[in-house]
C-alpha cells in the first residue's frame, strides 16, 4: 500500500507527485494516457507557478528547456490592437510567462520527481472505480482491473474526474465552445499572446515558434452546426476575424481539423470525503480566459502539500485535515471564477450572441490611455490570487 495515489498526470497531478514524494513519503500517479502528448491544452507557464519551481531550487533546469517569453498580453478589439497586460515589473524571480507545449511541461515535472525513491508514475492506467470500505475511500480499480490502496487518494483527474460522481457540483455556466486549430506562422511574424474580438466572432492565437495554435471561440451548442457547414465556410469565418493569420485555403482543407474542446465553468461545493480529496480540475473547471487553470491547480497542489505531506510523514491520518485544503484555496477559485464569468457575461456572451455592435470596453479604454494602468491586469494574470508559498517539507535536503 502507497501514502498517496494521484488518479491523473496533468501538472496538479504531476507537482503534488513531486511535493509529496519530496516530502519522504512514498506516492503514485495513475495517467490514463500512454504519454503526455495533448496538443490541444494550455501553454502558458505563469510567474506564479515559476516563483514555486524557484521555490524548490529547480527554476534554473525548468528555464534551460526550450521556451518563448511574453512579458505583455496583447489583444486586437474590432481592428485595433491594444496592450491588456504589462508582466515586465513584476517583483518575481519570472517576471515574464514562459511558453512552453504542456507535455514539455508535465515531462519536466516528471523528471525532477524521478529523483526521489518514493515517486512512481504509471502512464496508460485508467482508473474504473473507487474502493470503498466502512465508509472511506481506501484506494482505485484500475480498467484491468487490479486494485490499489492507499491512505490517500488525490483526485487530479481533470473536469470529467471521477471524484464528481461523488461530490456535488455547483454549475456556473459558460456561453461558449471552442474549436482549437493549427495555422503555420510566417518567419517574422512576431511572438504574441493575442486574443481577438469582432462582431460577432472571438479568437486566441498561441504562438508555438513555427504555427500558431488558434481557438476559433462559438457560442455554446453551435458545434455541429459549425461542423455541418463545412471548412470553406469555417475557413471564410476564420479569415474574417483575423486577417493576420492570411490565406488559409491550402492549409484549412478538412472539417477534421477542428478540434472540440467544451468549456465549463463550475466548482465542487466540497471537494473531500474521507480518504479522498479532489484539486486543480477535478475541483473547480475554469474557463480558458486569462489562461490561468493550469497555474490555479499547481497552487491547489502545493497548498495540499504543505497541509497534508508533514502528517502523512509522520504516518497520522489526514482526514480531519482536508476541508483545510478546500479552505485555503477556495477563495482564489471564487474570485478567479467570478472575474471569468463577468467577462463571460458582459463581452464574451454578448460578442457572441449577435446583438447590437458594440464598442471597446472602457477598461481597455484606460489601459491605451494610462500605460501605467496595465501592470494591473498584468499583475492579476502573472500572480493570481492568495498564491502560495512551498512550505512542505523535504526529506531529502540535507543529503
Amino acid at each position: 500500500m502507497t501514502d498517496v495515489l494521484i488518479v491523473g498526470g496533468g501538472p496538479a497531478g504531476m507537482m503534488a507527485g513531486l511535493l509529496f514524494a519530496r516530502a519522504g513519503i512514498t506516492v503514485q500517479v495513475l495517467e490514463k494516457h500512454a504519454d503526455f502528448f495533448r496538443d490541444f491544452r494550455g501553454d502558458t507557464v505563469h510567474p506564479s507557478t515559476m516563483e514555486i519551481l524557484d521555490q524548490l531550487g529547480i527554476l534554473g533546469r525548468f528555464l534551460a528547456r526550450p521556451h518563448d517569453r511574453l512579458h505583455e498580453v496583447r489583444g486586437t478589439i474590432f481592428g485595433k490592437e491594444y496592450v491588456l497586460g504589462d508582466l515586465s515589473h513584476l517583483r518575481t524571480p519570472a517576471p515574464f510567462i514562459a511558453m512552453m507545449p504542456q507535455w514539455e511541461f508535465l515531462d519536466f515535472v516528471r523528471d525532477e520527481a524521478a529523483i526521489y525513491p518514493g515517486f512512481a508514475l504509471e502512464m496508460d492506467a485508467p482508473v474504473d472505480s473507487f474502493l470503498q470500505e466502512e465508509g472511506r475511500v481506501s484506494g482505485v480499480r484500475l480498467a484491468d482491473g487490479r486494485e490499489v490502496r492507499a491512505s490517500l487518494i488525490i483526485a487530479a483527474d481533470g473536469r470529467s474526474s471521477l471524484a464528481r460522481t461523488m461530490l456535488p457540483v455547483e454549475d456556473l455556466g459558460a456561453p461558449m465552445d471552442v474549436f482549437w486549430f493549427r495555422v503555420p506562422k510566417p518567419a517574422g511574424a512576431g511572438l504574441t499572446l493575442r486574443g481577438i474580438i469582432a462582431q460577432g466572432t472571438l479568437m486566441a492565437l498561441i504562438d508555438r515558434g513555427d504555427y500558431w495554435q488558434c481557438a476559433y471561440i462559438f457560442a455554446k451548442g453551435m458545434g455541429e452546426q459549425l461542423l455541418a457547414g463545412g471548412i470553406a465556410a469555417m475557413r471564410s469565418r476564420i479569415e474574417r476575424a483575423a486577417p493576420i493569420l492570411g490565406p488559409l485555403d491550402v492549409v484549412l482543407t478538412n472539417i477534421d481539423q477542428m478540434h472540440l474542446l467544451t468549456v465549463k465553468l463550475d466548482r465542487l461545493t466540497c471537494w473531500h470525503r474521507p480518504g479522498l480529496l479532489a484539486i486543480g480540475d477535478a475541483a473547480h473547471a475554469m474557463s480558458p480566459i486569462g489562461g490561468i487553470g493550469i497555474n490555479l491547480a499547481i497552487q491547489d497542489a502545493v497548498a495540499a502539500a504543505n497541509i497534508l505531506a508533514a502528517p502523512l510523514a509522520r504516518g497520522e491520518e489526514v482526514d480531519a485535515l482536508l476541508n483545510r485544503v478546500q479552505q485555503r484555496r477556495m477563495l482564489p477559485t471564487r474570485l478567479i471564477q467570478s472575474a471569468q464569468k463577468a467577462a463571460q457575461d458582459r463581452i464574451i456572451g454578448r460578442v457572441l450572441g449577435g446583438g447590437p455592435p458594440l464598442t471597446v470596453p472602457w477598461p481597455v479604454r484606460l489601459l491605451d490611455r494610462f500605460p501605467l494602468l496595465r501592470r494591473i491586469p498584468g499583475r492579476l494574470v502573472g500572480l493570481g490570487v492568495r498564491r502560495e508559498r512551498v512550505t512542505s517539507p523535504n526529506a531529502f535536503a540535507a543529503r
